[in-house]
């Protein structure tokens, strides 16, 4: 597993001439990144008489992160398996056409895994930039840039996913599928750059 891997051995993973792990689990990576420094803010502010008025507001953020930090945290591996699978698909044998039409099938399977797997990434990225607004807002403002880099790490998970299931769709039959994947991570790649903006021009107001 990717996970298990110092960070030293991610690096040279990722930096060696095989594909897998890439953008897509680098990304997930990212919105990793986003959801622990997230946790630290709510950690950094609960127990402090100063912020005791938020206390039970830091503590259900701090819980949903941490549960989203361990979906991203799963969606490094996935990414990576679900890429292998598309790999093995396009390795079947194309000799007859029987084995033409079954590698067709099996391409265009995996690569609906392919294109689900990061627009899964998508939605909790969505989901963790509301929380970074609630910590950005009302946590430890002398934490404020960790919550700026909370949303920056956010925004690349969701902007890198975004990408992988653009990319995917462009090579996809099912046009319902397609269509209906394209509106979804659509909307949701809006929403999460709406949020980004606006919590670092809060951010910034504060800090500068």
């Amino acid at each position: 597993m990717l996970t298990s891997l110092s960070v030293n051995d991610f690096l040279d993973e990722i930096a060696s001439p095989s594909p897998a792990p890439g953008g897509g689990s680098v990304s997930a990576l990212a919105a990793t990144f986003g959801a622990a420094l997230t946790s630290m803010v709510c950690c950094l502010t609960i127990g402090k008489k100063k912020y005791a008025d938020v206390q039970s507001e830091m503590e259900k953020v701090l819980k949903q992160s941490e549960e989203l930090r361990a979906h991203f945290k799963a969606i490094i591996d996935e990414d990576t398996a679900a890429y292998n699978k598309v790999m093995s698909a396009y390795g079947l044998p194309k000799d007859t056409e029987e084995q033409k039409s079954k590698r067709t099938a099996e391409i265009q399977e995996a690569m609906k895994t392919a294109t689900i797997v990061p627009l899964k990434l998508m939605g909790h990225c969505m989901e963790a930039m509301k929380l970074v607004q609630i910590i950005a807002e009302q946590g430890n403002q002398n934490s404020l840039s960790d919550a700026g880099v909370a949303a920056l790490m956010l925004h690349a998970g969701c902007e890198g996913a975004a990408l992988n299931v653009l990319i995917n769709l462009n090579c996809m039959q099912d046009k319902v599928f397609v269509e209906a994947k394209r509106a979804i991570a659509n909307t949701i790649r809006t929403s999460v750059s709406d949020d980004f903006q606006l919590i670092l021009y809060r951010i910034n107001g504060k800090v500068f």
